[in-house]
């Protein structure tokens, strides 16, 4: 019976990450959701930036602190382990939810373009970020970033291996494609608002502190490999010219 609740556990709290990335692309691109990013505005300028900053911090918190080798050391003595990784993935969404429900729109315009094909490129960028992000999970193994990897080896009475290091596709030309989708995705808008761009400015210097931590983090775990495969390959940006050579057995990321 453990076994099948921690399972079914590890599949609802995937189902709440899917409906919250869906809801996060209307969010963003203000598409068919009751409230997104660029919503009337409501109340002061100064409470609305204050209730923002709050909730992209209490994200950026979560996010940052329960992926960290020793809170999951210590979470593990309270929540079983094959359910770790969707105990992570249902509170990131909850925050996300919370983002959501309580974000306040500022108004302004930063800037509108007026050209159809300026636009049409703006909303290619915006869909080619969320397509990037999502292509990118299912190359490092989307099942086990979100946890039921985790719970159906532990259905089965497998032990659990974590994934070997390789680096498919665009983790050749950048070590994290994954935040170059995200990237894309909160900055390529035809219209930018003054909430937009609060989100866009506050979510890239969140993701750009976080990534330091990561590669330390992965550093202490793959050692030279890393080492050698963070010389070889740019972070963001990706060189010109051929792809960087990379060793074969090194460590699958998330970034």
């Amino acid at each position: 019976m453990k076994r099948w609740a921690v399972f079914a556990y590890g599949v609802a709290s995937y189902a709440v990450f899917f409906v919250t990335f869906l809801y996060a692309v209307g969010f963003l691109g203000n598409l068919g959701v009751p409230k997104s990013i660029d919503s009337p505005r409501d109340g002061s300028t100064g409470a609305a930036i204050a209730v923002d900053l709050l909730l992209l911090g209490v994200f950026a918190m979560q996010h940052s602190v329960m992926a960290r080798p020793a809170f999951k050391k210590a979470w593990t003595r309270i929540v079983p382990e094959p359910a770790e990784r969707s105990t992570y993935v249902l509170f990131s969404s909850v925050a996300l939810i919370a983002l959501f429900a309580f974000w306040r729109p500022l108004g302004g315009v930063v800037w509108n373009l007026e050209s159809a094909a300026a636009r049409a490129l703006m909303q290619a960028l915006f869909a080619a970020g969320f397509a990037t992000v999502l292509v990118v999970t299912f190359l490092i193994n989307h099942f086990d970033l979100f946890g039921l990897r985790q719970v159906w080896t532990y259905l089965r009475g497998r032990e659990y291996r974590p994934l070997a290091f390789t680096t498919p596709g665009p983790y050749k030309l950048v070590r994290h494609p994954l935040y170059l989708g995200w990237f894309l995705a909160f900055w390529a808008t035809p219209s930018m608002t003054a909430a937009h761009l609060l989100f866009a400015a506050a979510s890239t210097a969140y993701i750009v502190i976080a990534v330091f931590f990561e590669e330390r983090d992965l550093t202490t775990v793959h050692g030279e490999a890393y080492v050698d495969y963070r010389s070889r390959v740019p972070k963001f940006i990706p060189r010109r010219g051929r792809a960087a050579a990379v060793p074969a057995a090194t460590a699958a990321m998330a970034g």
